[in-house]
């Protein structure tokens, strides 16, 4: 630089994810339903049922709860004789209650006996998963796996075929040890590990296209349970094919470190642009509702920007300012109506996805937060006036006060829904 020269000015602060990853899409239909996994599509949510699949109106039933949560597919376990008959039914019974989400059928060890024999189970669902560590040993492994490959040919099925560190082809694991023994510097177990799963992922993939499928029929999956597991074996795979890809933390775990660990995997790939559809695999608790998974999914794409689904409610965390109660429940049901009423809304209210709600408990940060949302309320904290003000597009509309806070301002949401939102308006 010249003595006399002035020096440069900061750069703009670049925001967002990288781009997305080159991928091919892949296409998942039922019916006149079409959701596209990679290429330029969104990343799609999907989650999987918890019932015995023989139950198939319980099975449709659970479907339906998670297609309605924003589930866009739904996979079901297909593992036996009764699976498998019962998966027909289970489409029929959605058809007829107006459920047209895509089904996937998760199939081990036996799946290419049950695609065969229950060939209209083959024709309901719209993907097949498979897992090639678990389609059979041996000579009987490579031609069970053509088999499915075939079967999902002839009904013009895209497959998922994914692979789990948890049930490796042992075949593949001994031969990739065996390299890495001759290396002069031998990788670690660990290093092992991660290209023993690319490796089947991809071989695995590359078959099924020398059998006759289409590689925009292929969507591939690496399932391990670490987080920085998943973040290597993911990079190094987006790295070495332009497959669709699956990202999942398998066996996640149980409330919030099975939602901490998901977040911290699938965020970090997502913000490189790694990843076509997501599931988060959480462990429900005892009698607690399987539709968890899909709303942290939904949570995680659109808090990073990705996606939008859902009117998001902003709420301070509360503190000794903030004794009283009512914000905290007038926030939860404000979140918990704005969820409900989605499925409707979303056909009725185009673009009402992307509206903010602010819910604050005191003056430091009430009115400011309020002011920046669509809409917002500043309850009274401790030793305030008894008085919650009201923000519509940063203008002060209303004051509230009194024992139905909840309701007025549940109220006045709804009528900001209809006006701003409605198909008139955004027709005008």
């Amino acid at each position: 630089m010249p003595p006399d020269a002035a020096p440069a000015g900061p750069s703009p602060i670049p925001s967002g994810p990288l781009g997305r990853r080159a991928s091919r899409g892949v296409l998942v239909s039922h019916g006149a339903r079409q959701v596209r996994i990679g290429g330029d599509a969104p990343v799609v949510v999907q989650s999987m049922t918890n019932t015995d699949t023989a139950d198939a109106i319980g099975t449709a039933i659970q479907v339906k709860e998670l297609a309605r949560a924003g589930s866009e597919i739904v996979r079901i376990t297909v593992d036996t004789p009764a699976a498998a008959a019962a998966v027909p039914a289970i489409r029929e019974q959605l058809d007829r209650m107006g459920v047209d989400v895509p089904l996937v059928g998760d199939f081990h060890y036996n799946g290419h006996l049950l695609l065969r024999d229950y060939p209209e189970c083959a024709q309901a669902l719209s993907k097949y998963r498979i897992n090639p560590g678990n389609v059979g040993k041996g000579a009987k492994r490579d031609s069970q796996f053509a088999q499915m490959i075939e079967i999902a040919i002839r009904n013009d099925k895209p497959v998922r075929i994914g692979v789990n560190w948890g049930s490796l082809d042992q075949a593949l694991l001994a031969r990739i040890m065996d390299e890495n023994a001759a290396r002069a510097q031998p990788w670690s177990a660990q290093a092992v590990m991660y290209e023993a799963l690319i490796t089947s992922a991809i071989e695995n993939a590359q078959r099924a296209e020398e059998i006759g499928m289409r590689r925009d029929q292929i969507v591939l999956s690496c399932k391990v349970s670490g987080v920085q597991d998943l973040i290597a074996v993911y990079r190094e795979l987006a790295r070495r094919c332009d497959y669709a890809l699956h990202l999942g933390l398998t066996e996640a775990g149980m409330g919030s470190k099975g939602i901490v660990a998901s977040t911290a995997a699938l965020s970090v790939l997502l913000q490189e642009g790694i990843g076509d559809t997501i599931r988060i695999s959480l462990t429900p608790e005892p009698g607690g509702d399987r539709t968890r998974e899909v709303v942290v999914g939904q949570e995680i794409l659109q808090t990073m920007g990705l996606r939008k689904f859902t009117p998001m409610v902003i709420a301070c965390p509360g503190c000794g300012r903030t004794t009283s109660t009512v914000f905290q429940e007038l926030a939860d049901n404000i979140q918990t109506f704005l969820r409900e009423q989605m499925p409707e809304w979303k056909k009725t209210y185009p673009g009402v996805e992307a509206m903010n709600v602010a819910v604050m408990g005191c003056i430091v940060n009430g009115p400011g937060e309020s002011k920046h949302a669509n809409i917002g309320i500043s309850l009274p904290g401790t030793g305030e006036s008894p008085a919650a003000p009201v923000f519509v597009d940063g203008e002060k509309v209303a004051t509230l006060r009194g024992e139905r806070i909840v309701d007025e301002f549940q109220a006045i949401v709804l009528e900001y829904v209809k006006k701003n939102y409605g198909r008139e308006t955004a027709n005008s």
